[in-house]
């Protein structure tokens, strides 16, 4: 058995060996399927329709600036909505501290890359890999959007949630397992979030 050897980083999209295939064996379940995740997105890195989306979802997704935007335009079309971009930036400010501040600090997960892959620009975070606190507010957001505009909405929220989730992975800042634990802790705040807001927009 090939001893087991932390991935490196990429270097115009090349590995810092050893070669994937041979560290398969000693890695556990959830190593297995983040580098087997990461092969996959490897396909599409350097697409240059791909590399746009994805690069550009992980920087909105940055303070989640993308679901305050969203906040706020759909606030401007009636007082109702307005209230609900209030509450829905509040709600993003709990999770950013729920995640960031408590969750992160019981793992203390290194990150795939300290940087993120070479070939993109992504800010370099302080906090634990796991869970991805992109994903957790996408997925709070998408919860609260989706209970406010109804279950046909529910594809465009849960849509762009998971572009943005999903482009930490393919930025490599985050391992794939810390974007699905991100949703999931997204999901279950968001269920939360979703009966506190039922109660305050009464």
């Amino acid at each position: 058995m090939v001893p087991c050897v932390r991935r490196g980083s990429r270097v115009g999209g090349s590995r810092s060996a050893p070669c994937a295939r041979y560290r398969v064996a000693c890695m556990t379940p959830i190593a297995r399927f983040d580098q087997w995740a990461d092969d996959q997105l490897e396909t599409l890195r350097g697409n240059p329709t791909a590399d746009v989306l994805f690069s550009t979802a992980s920087h909105l997704g940055d303070f989640s600036v993308i679901w305050h935007i969203i906040g706020v335009a759909r606030g401007l079309t009636s007082e109702r909505r307005a209230n609900q971009a209030i509450v829905l930036s509040a709600v993003l400010g709990a999770e950013s501290l729920i995640v960031n501040q408590g969750i992160k600090r019981l793992f203390r997960r290194t990150r795939p890359t300290e940087t993120g892959d070479d070939r993109y620009e992504v800010r370099r975070p302080s906090t634990s890999s796991f869970p991805s606190g992109h994903a957790s507010s996408a997925f709070v957001a998408a919860t609260l959007l989706t209970a406010w505009g109804g279950r046909r909405t529910a594809p465009l929220w849960f849509g762009v949630a998971s572009i943005v989730a999903v482009s930490r992975a393919y930025v490599r800042i985050h391992h794939a397992s810390d974007v699905i634990g991100g949703a999931v802790v997204g999901l279950g705040l968001g269920a939360i979030a979703r009966r506190i807001a039922r109660a305050v927009l009464a």
